[in-house]
């Protein structure tokens, strides 16, 4: 479903010869600033045979980008030091050296955080804007729905009946959870969230239950939501999250440990959780996942789940900002809470 005819249309008199770009300035400590980016003008290279020159309409900003900040070894190689920020983008083929691409598809890549691109054409996905728009293909339709998918299927082996609870549940990978659990047979879903607009939004969006972890202590929260305890745990959050949820997880519960944003900046080492020897009596399968390692997915993910999307049973919340001076800013919000869905930048 994600695919697009070439276009017959011709290449543009007056192409772009330069793109704005944002680059690593320095490495933060603790939360970053808005001193450790620097936006950039420098002239694009000639199109080598193969490549295709993208003008990017959006792009996205993400939790992960912020370990990539770090100059330590993980999953995926930190950004480096004057060198430019990547992440995922859609725009349009405005020239092309590539039979697999004409001028004027619109295309998926990895090479946000600027307004042009010069991109491999294997490097490129094409997509379909007739079905959904832009921005769902960085999200939904995109890796956030697809790890949504992949943690409740292959890693955490989610059972019809099971009581699943999800925090950071009002954020994009959140809400795909909460939504496509329902949908593969949860008897009951239950998301934590930062706000009372949010939590109302989760509830809206088919929640069985919903709460404010400012309201209170995590596991007296979920205690009320889940009096006879938790099967499943997508964790988002880590920290308070991951502990309460341990505790409230029955024999045999299973837990896909996506992302811990409670500890992304910070500063000294986290006392982790302080009950994980239940796991032990338990019997608790506790499964940390990166979304490389099941990209195999993809193809039974689009045959299951999208055509949910586009005939939207399955909803999705998408936060905007404009400019391509603004990523920065809207990739802070991430950690203050200023995101519902899926945060974007539109140029």
């Amino acid at each position: 479903m994600m695919t697009s005819t070439p276009s017959a249309s011709s290449a543009p008199s007056a192409l772009p010869t330069q793109t704005q770009q944002w680059v690593l300035a320095s490495r933060p400590k603790g939360m970053p600033t808005a001193e450790n980016f620097r936006l950039e003008t420098v002239d694009l290279p000639e199109l080598a045979d193969g490549q295709i020159l993208v003008s990017n309409t959006v792009a996205t900003v993400d939790p992960y980008m912020r370990g990539r900040m770090n100059d330590v070894k993980s999953y995926i190689p930190p950004f480096q030091i004057d060198q430019p920020l990547t992440g995922g983008a859609v725009g349009t083929v405005v020239a092309s050296k590539s039979e697999k691409f004409a001028v004027g598809d619109a295309v998926r890549h990895s090479f946000g955080w600027q307004t042009h691109a010069v991109v491999n054409a294997d490097e490129a996905t094409p997509v379909d804007l007739n079905l959904a728009p832009a921005h769902a293909y960085l999200g939904i339709l995109g890796l956030t729905g697809l790890t949504a998918y992949a943690g409740l299927t292959a890693v955490g082996e989610m059972k019809e009946g099971d009581t699943v609870f999800v925090s950071g549940a009002a954020g994009a990978v959140g809400s795909a959870v909460g939504q496509i659990a329902k949908h593969l047979g949860a008897a009951r879903v239950i998301g934590s969230a930062g706000s009372d607009e949010k939590v109302a939004r989760l509830l809206e969006l088919g929640f069985d239950a919903a709460f404010n972890y400012h309201d209170g202590p995590v596991a007296d929260s979920l205690a009320d939501a889940a009096p006879n305890g938790i099967d499943f745990y997508f964790d988002n959050v880590g920290g308070e999250h991951l502990e309460a949820a341990i505790g409230a997880m029955n024999d045999f519960g299973r837990a896909a440990l996506c992302g811990a944003i409670s500890q992304y900046n910070a500063t000294e080492r986290p006392a982790g959780p302080k009950n994980l020897v239940l796991a032990i009596g338990k019997c608790l399968t506790l499964r940390g996942f990166v979304l490389g390692h099941y990209l195999h997915l993809a193809q039974e993910f689009q045959a299951t789940i999208a055509p949910l999307v586009v005939s939207g049973e399955i909803k999705y919340d998408v936060t905007t900002r404009h400019g391509i001076e603004n990523m920065p800013a809207a990739f802070l919000e991430l950690f203050s809470g200023g995101n519902t869905g899926k945060m974007v930048v539109e140029f």
